[in-house]
């Protein structure tokens, strides 16, 4: 959206040049992946930037208000709560659409958010393959980074294995997923195994002594896990009806990152307790008698979003609901829906072959277990032609799903 650095990318794009972007960022995952990934980074504005890190700040503090952690607590279902919660989670995920202010300034709205990981090593990986690419176009061969807070390469990537294994050796930290290379995401899993040497493990490959897990190495040999890396989606364990050799209730000699109940605790469930300019209104769907004048076909279909609470990649997510579709949702089942106020992405950042793309921006917060505070410290960028930001809403578009933003270190 730069358009110093927009202007010379377009010019200078070719396929070729993507080809070789993706060859050196599969080679650097140690993994290909079927992912969609764009043709382009995402050149992050200074303003932009810093709204984006100003808004995400004020919200984050929201978030960690112990009153407000209170009232989100009653969305962890009982099924599902884990002993040993901590004060924090380690991993807080903000996710903007780049939409326009009122007087046509790029801004940040609120879409979602996650006491959960992300991409940490994917996102490494990405940014390093575009910077070794961009260094081929005349006026783009600068330092390119993609971190937050000051941090470099090393720096960030010291903090991330604070964050991952804590004071654990490699070989007793799991990275936690049902079957992980069914996933899309286990491009991340082999980058992390290259970048922090853990290794990606199914739940339900773990054998339990007591209180204790254990994972098996190629020989079959036990190996203790003192500490998880937790990338389990609940929805998808519910939804294959997954056995586990462990309950999540139960009393266990390991440690989370980040422990499991912020999965719930942090998530869209928090939406309606948020309150900042940021942040578009939202509404259990268990409390919409409040909003009963509103609740109207043509005002619900016009202005808002239909989202169910705990479900990944827009699962679910309907964009045009009428009033009956909110009306047919079960008694039971309301509180696990919100309607927020819909967000309009603005088409700011300019395609090679002259269309607008809307971008959306995660910002990627990291807390090691002996730290107060959160550091910003990474992004990832989706991008979106279509009517949502998943791939299925976007498989007929070029230039569209996994991106980064960067800038230089240094203005040039």
């Amino acid at each position: 959206m730069d358009a110093r650095y927009r202007k010379l990318f377009n010019a200078a794009y070719t396929d070729g040049l993507y080809e070789r972007y993706l060859a050196d960022f599969f080679h650097l995952c140690d993994c290909p992946t079927d992912m969609q990934i764009a043709q382009t980074p995402v050149f992050l504005p200074d303003v932009l930037r810093a709204r984006c890190e100003r808004a995400g700040a004020e919200i984050l503090a929201q978030l960690c208000d112990p009153a407000r952690i209170a009232r989100m607590h009653a969305a962890i279902p009982p099924q599902w709560n884990a002993p040993g919660e901590t004060a924090l989670p380690t991993f807080c995920i903000i996710d903007f659409a780049v939409a326009l202010d009122e007087t046509g300034e790029l801004t940040p709205k609120l879409v979602e958010l996650q006491g959960f990981p992300t991409l940490i090593a994917y996102e490494t990986m990405q940014c390093d393959a575009w910077a070794n690419a961009l260094q081929t176009i005349p006026g783009l061969d600068l330092d390119w980074t993609s971190r937050f807070s000051e941090l470099s390469r090393g720096a960030f990537l010291e903090l991330a294995r604070r964050v991952i294994l804590g004071e654990h050796d490699a070989q007793h930290v799991v990275l936690m997923d049902l079957d992980p290379p069914s996933q899309k995401t286990y491009p991340d899993f082999t980058a992390s195994r290259r970048l922090f040497g853990i290794e990606s493990v199914c739940p339900t490959a773990l054998v339990k002594h007591g209180k204790r897990l254990y994972r098996k190495n190629a020989d079959g040999f036990e190996i203790p896990v003192e500490r998880i890396y937790n990338r389990v989606i609940f929805d998808e364990l519910e939804r294959k009806g997954v056995t586990l050799p462990f309950d999540f209730r139960d009393e266990l000699d390991v440690e989370w990152t980040p422990h499991p109940n912020w999965f719930w605790i942090w998530s869209k469930y928090s939406l309606p307790f948020l309150d900042h300019p940021a942040v578009p209104r939202a509404t259990f769907v268990s409390q919409l008698d409040e909003l009963a004048s509103d609740v109207t076909e043509s005002y619900v279909t016009e202005h808002y979003v239909l989202k169910p609470l705990f479900s990944f990649a827009g699962a679910g997510v309907n964009v045009a609901p009428t009033a009956e579709d909110v009306a047919v949702i079960a008694v039971d089942q309301r509180a696990g829906w919100c309607l927020q106020e819909k967000i309009e992405y603005a088409p700011v950042l300019q395609a090679a072959d002259g269309g607008g793309v809307k971008v959306e921006l995660r910002l990627i917060y990291l807390r090691p277990d002996d730290a107060p505070t959160f550091t910003l410290a990474q992004n990832l960028c989706r991008l979106s032609r279509g009517t949502m930001m998943g791939v299925d809403h976007n498989k007929e578009h070029a230039w569209v799903g996994s991106s980064i933003g960067i800038w230089p270190t240094m203005s040039p």
